[in-house]
């Protein structure tokens, strides 16, 4: 009897053992993982479970930034030197929209609802609110110089932008666009991240080479983690891209130069362990089970995989050149 056959029938008699049958009846590692290569103006395609190249995608100039939409059908893109954002269909993997974004995205995040990208806009010091269906700039927020990390908290309400000359990061109330705190970090912050409940803002700074642990509400830094690798000279170590698991226990932080993806307990804020990935780690990205951890690796030219519960680097794999943003689709 086919698995799907015997799912339905199981459905008859009890919701959570379908759920649990049905998860039998899909492949594994089905996801679809988007890679930005900068140099080469391409988003590479892998496939999730064999990580070979399913396509290569001409975008615009220097793809960097990118986000999945809610729904997981389409990929919006920051092409910096084009100064716009592009949407790639994932079903036909061709561009079928161009949207403003202000000059020089980098990095942009989505609201909760899946209506409004926040991006920020390096040359102009600007973060600009844009409608996505309407595909018009709402409004445009004066923050410090040269923003970039761009984090939103679960309800949608606060919105957090770094600025890497400032050394700030700025918290932004997104119902009225207006900055209503800044705390100020290290030396050039590169990325923000809320956890899940909320009450926490993790941000990297690349030069200070440590993660700032901020209380949302209070506004103030709990805790700097900083990061020392035996036979790794300190500068080389530039924390960047973070990502924090569901489950409140881990976070994976990228050290860039230092060729290193720290993982971090999140209960006592503490380093666990360092794994070697490539060259130049920029960003991360999980697999939706959080099973793997992807980065991409800027002078390697690849992508790494992660076992989250091995805590081991499992495969590297080629993807174009300057690979700088990743992401994974269901």
């Amino acid at each position: 009897m086919p698995v799907r056959t015997l799912c339905s029938r199981v459905a008859l008699l009890a919701a959570p053992l379908y759920a649990a049958c049905l998860a039998l009846a899909l492949p594994a590692h089905a996801e679809r993982i988007l890679v930005s290569n900068e140099k080469d103006n391409t988003i590479a395609v892998l496939d999730g479970k064999t990580l070979s190249m399913i396509k290569i995608v001409p975008v615009g100039a220097r793809p960097r930034g990118i986000v999945l939409s809610k729904d997981g059908k389409a990929l919006y893109i920051c092409t910096s030197d084009a100064d716009h954002i592009e949407v790639l269909d994932l079903d036909s993997l061709t561009v079928t929209r161009t949207l403003p974004s202000g000059p020089d995205p980098e990095l942009f995040t989505l609201s909760p609802d899946g209506k409004l990208l926040y991006v920020a806009n390096e040359n102009d010091n600007m973060v600009s609110v844009l409608d996505i269906a309407e595909g018009r700039i709402l409004s445009e927020i004066p923050v410090g110089l040269e923003p970039e990390g761009m984090g939103v908290s679960p309800d949608g309400k606060i919105l957090v932008n770094t600025s890497e000359t400032t050394n700030m990061a700025h918290f932004i109330d997104t119902a009225t666009h207006k900055v209503i705190a800044n705390v100020l970090v290290d030396s050039r912050p590169r990325f923000a991240e809320f956890t899940n409940d909320g009450k926490q803002v993790w941000v990297s700074s690349e030069i200070g080479g440590n993660v700032a642990v901020i209380d949302a509400a209070a506004h103030t830094i709990i805790k700097k983690i900083h990061f020392a690798i035996p036979g790794v000279t300190t500068e080389t170590i530039q924390a960047v891209g973070i990502a924090l698991s569901r489950d409140g226990k881990l976070a994976f932080v990228a050290l860039g130069p230092a060729n290193r993806v720290a993982v971090i307990d999140r209960q006592t804020l503490e380093v666990k362990k360092y794994l070697l990935v490539g060259q130049r780690v920029w960003h991360l990205a999980f697999s939706p089970d959080e099973q793997r951890l992807y980065t991409t690796n800027g002078v390697s030219n690849d992508i790494s995989v992660i076992d989250t519960a091995d805590l081991k680097v499992t495969k590297s794999v080629p993807v174009g050149a300057e690979p700088w943003g990743v992401a994974v689709a269901p």
